[in-house]
């Protein structure tokens, strides 16, 4: 049974009173995202429990957390990898960093390693097109990827440090790699 800790439960109650009376339905994405972080991942008794808050059908719960990839319905490890699919970061080589990550991680997409660390999702755009490949791990972007440089990113996570977040490649924002090369 899934209860939020009461600081959790401020923190819905904060995200509810953002809303018009008889509008709180509307906090339901924020209150998803409050439960995954409490408990890692959103049960289903978690997906009750919001309803039973906003006073909603489960149903109406269900369909935010099965639509967006951000929500996970499923157990994951500390350290989640999500490697954009979509036509940009295809035509740019994130197969290559699938397949790589598979072979240094021995998990498939969708799995989790033996030990927790890492999970392996391929997601839809991630908003960084211009600097594709990308991926997201946890809450930080890693842009202008090689199958090399992402290897290198997951080691340095194993080994306990924080790898550069954004361009591998030194790029500002979403500047053309052109202008790396004349500057």
């Amino acid at each position: 049974m899934f209860n939020f800790t009461e600081h959790n439960l401020q923190k819905v109650k904060n995200a509810i009173a953002k809303y018009p009376d008889g509008k709180g339905q509307s906090a339901v994405m924020e209150i998803l995202y409050i439960a995954q972080e409490q408990n890692g991942w959103i049960s289903l008794d978690a997906m009750q429990e919001i309803a039973n808050i906003l006073n909603i059908p489960v149903t109406k719960v269900k369909e935010v957390a099965t639509f967006y990839t951000m929500y996970y319905k499923e157990p994951v490890g500390k350290f989640v990898v999500q490697v954009c699919g979509t036509t940009p970061c295809m035509l740019r080589g994130s197969n290559d960093l699938v397949d790589a990550i598979k072979k240094e991680l021995g998990i498939e997409i969708g799995e989790t390693t033996k030990d927790g660390m890492f999970s392996l999702l391929e997601v839809e755009c991630l908003g960084a097109c211009s600097n594709a490949p990308m991926m997201q791990i946890n809450e930080h972007y890693y842009e202008d990827l090689t199958p090399q440089n992402t290897i290198e990113i997951i080691r340095t996570i194993q080994k306990g440090l924080k790898p550069q977040v954004g361009s591998q490649t030194g790029r500002k924002s979403a500047e053309p790699l052109q202008f790396l090369k004349n500057n």
